[in-house]
């Protein structure tokens, strides 16, 4: 049940463009078990590579933000996968737990390599295909965010002396450009002198990549694919002596408090253009209604600013070409009610679950979504 509910896109449940702008839609405002949440995203790719999903019970909140790269179909693929092995694990092991995040994420990366063998022969480009991968999960009041890559989440609290609310990072980012990640990996690597390289401007794994963990890359992490023949046709062979990345997640686990106030969970297309405060500043000023579509549209109207244009013009830009402005963006804000579950909800009663994911293609929006499973992926 889960795992269908987890793929059903959020054509019928999006407040429709902004003003005419056809590559961003949004939900303005749902309920979960303690309190809203709103989601927005806005295409800026040929394919739409950043994916979104909550997951809501009486029981427990999941949230997920994936940024894919190289293409779409592992963003996608962890849209269908991971929120049922969470679901899974979680009964199995009486709730949720750091181990059961883990062997989550390890069960979707399984199966992503799965897929990528079953597709080699006749798509061996594949194996560059990647993603970030965010994901948070409340339940009896604890918080656990893991991460993957650089998407981020960040609360907003009161502050213990006043009434400001101010913005608390709780996922790590993985990305080479912070010097102490970039420490972390040349330590991992200490015989090879051109594991990270400075190039276009930003420092990268190999040359090639700024993060150094994520699901999928397979290339980047079994040398056997990268010494294929097959793959010499499609990409730049990469000589690697060891995995390069790993698909290992940072874990925070906090309880929740009553200064608590919501959480801002993104992908980077958003953290490019507003700091953790100006996002939460956003946030804490504004209603709670379209506030994910708000956030986006700050960040467009940041970037066309640093190329001397306004979102009006931005938004006229189409899909692929847009990319050079801005990248993917999805946001989704999670308000913190504190609300206590009935203890009379039953598990076995699907009207109590939701699960709500961003469509494959906002431009397209035909109602069609993509089905990534193992068979249909050649």
């Amino acid at each position: 049940m889960m795992l269908e509910m987890c793929r059903r896109p959020l054509e019928k449940c999006f407040g429709g463009g902004d003003g005419g702008d056809g590559l961003l839609w949004h939900m303005d405002l749902k309920p979960h078990s303690s309190g809203d949440y709103s989601i927005a995203v806005v295409q800026a790719n040929s394919a739409l590579e950043d994916q979104g999903q909550v997951f809501t019970s009486p029981f427990a909140t999941y949230i997920g933000v994936y940024d894919g790269h190289g293409g779409p179909e592992a963003s996608r693929f962890i849209t269908n996968r991971l929120f049922p092995f969470l679901h899974k694990f979680s009964i199995e092991q009486g709730g949720l737990s750091e181990d059961v995040i883990r062997k989550a994420f390890d069960a979707t990366e399984e199966e992503f390599l799965d897929l990528v063998k079953a597709s080699w022969p006749v798509r061996p480009q594949i194996a560059s295909v990647g993603s970030c991968c965010l994901v948070g999960a409340i339940s009896n009041g604890v918080l656990y965010v893991a991460n993957l890559g650089d998407s981020r989440a960040v609360l907003g609290r009161r502050a213990s002396e006043g009434q400001a609310v101010v913005a608390e990072r709780l996922s790590t980012d993985h990305n080479v450009a912070v010097e102490e990640v970039r420490k972390e990996v040349k330590d991992l690597h200490p015989d090879d002198a051109h594991i990270v390289v400075y190039t276009r401007g930003v420092w990268r794994i190999k040359g090639i990549i700024q993060v150094s963990r994520s699901i999928g890359d397979v290339y980047l992490k079994k040398p056997e694919f990268n010494r294929d023949p097959l793959f010499h046709h499609f990409g730049i062979p990469v000589p690697l002596k060891r995995p390069v990345m790993t698909a290992e997640p940072s874990i925070l686990v906090r309880k929740l408090e009553p200064q608590d106030m919501f959480l801002i969970f993104a992908t980077d297309g958003l953290w490019e253009h507003l700091s953790d405060e100006a996002a939460v500043k956003i946030v804490s000023k504004n209603s709670r209604v379209g506030i994910a579509k708000r956030l986006v549209r700050a960040a467009i109207e940041e970037a066309a600013k640093k190329r001397e244009l306004r979102y009006e013009d931005i938004k006229r830009i189409e899909k692929g070409v847009r990319r050079h402005f801005h990248d993917d963006i999805t946001v989704i804000v999670i308000f913190l009610d504190h609300s206590q579950v009935s203890p009379n909800a039953s598990l076995t009663d699907p009207s109590l679950f939701n699960c709500t994911s961003v469509p494959v293609d906002i431009f397209s929006m035909n109602g069609d979504e993509a089905d990534v499973s193992l068979h249909t992926i050649p």
